[in-house]
């Protein structure tokens, strides 16, 4: 079975960080485009990061670039979000996408609040 499973979420307060994972079983990651989409309630889904399929470099939506990092492991199949310097509107559902077969995972909450 395809399927992606994140990682990491929760309840953070302004200025902490968290690290999201999320692992892939049926297909590999290597090779394909990973993105991570987070969805803020009321809102529209909003890409953030797009790591590119050849495994090297990212890009980065403007209202996160400088504060997260994604990150391959190819060995434990997985994509990793390192997120800092938090703030509310980062809240939302978090997502991981494979374009092997536009595979989504089924989304983690986070939760930014003092």
């Amino acid at each position: 079975e395809v399927q992606m499973v994140e990682s990491g979420g929760g309840l953070v307060k302004p200025g902490g960080s968290l690290r999201l994972s999320c692992a892939a079983s049926g297909f590999t990651f290597e090779g394909y485009v990973a993105q991570w989409f987070r969805q803020a309630p009321g809102q529209e889904r909003e890409s953030i990061v797009i790591g590119h399929a050849s495994g090297t470099g990212a890009w980065y939506a403007p209202s996160v670039k400088g504060r997260f990092t994604f990150s391959r492991d190819n060995a434990a199949n997985s994509i990793h979000l390192q997120m800092n310097r938090l703030n509310p509107a980062d809240t939302g559902v978090y997502y991981c996408y494979s374009s092997y077969k536009g595979t989504i995972g089924r989304g983690i909450q986070v939760t930014v609040s003092s």
